[in-house]
């Protein structure tokens, strides 16, 4: 299994950004996806997840800023970032394969290598 994860970069407040998510070796129809995040200092989080069947949720930090999608045909999950701001700066990871609805990270089965956002204020 792969997840490629690219649209990282450096980017000033307020500005939007959309991280891609190639997924490879995985069953991508069926499968959870979801996104998180680590920023220097700070734990890992789940900043959103999507269903199989295209259902979202987000963590209350990022909702109505943060748009998780999935495009079945093309094995791809995206996050659509908007409004971003220096506090969202962080190493933002693509996870498949749920197994759990714990907010910890070993309940997803697969891990991409994380792409960086800088956001500059």
């Amino acid at each position: 299994v792969q997840l490629q994860a690219s649209g990282g970069g450096l980017v000033q407040a307020g500005e939007s950004l959309r991280l891609s998510c190639a997924a490879s070796g995985i069953n991508f129809r069926y499968k959870a996806m979801g996104w998180w995040r680590q920023a220097p200092g700070k734990q890992r989080e789940l900043v959103a997840s999507i269903t199989s069947d295209g259902n979202p949720k987000y963590a209350d930090s990022v909702a109505g800023r943060f748009t998780i999608s999935r495009d079945v045909a093309k094995s791809t999950v995206y996050l659509q970032i908007v409004s971003l701001k220096p506090e969202d700066t962080a190493v933002y990871y693509c996870t498949g394969d749920r197994r759990s609805y714990r907010p910890v990270p070993s309940s997803w089965s697969y891990w991409g290598q994380g792409t960086l956002v800088t956001v500059s204020s």
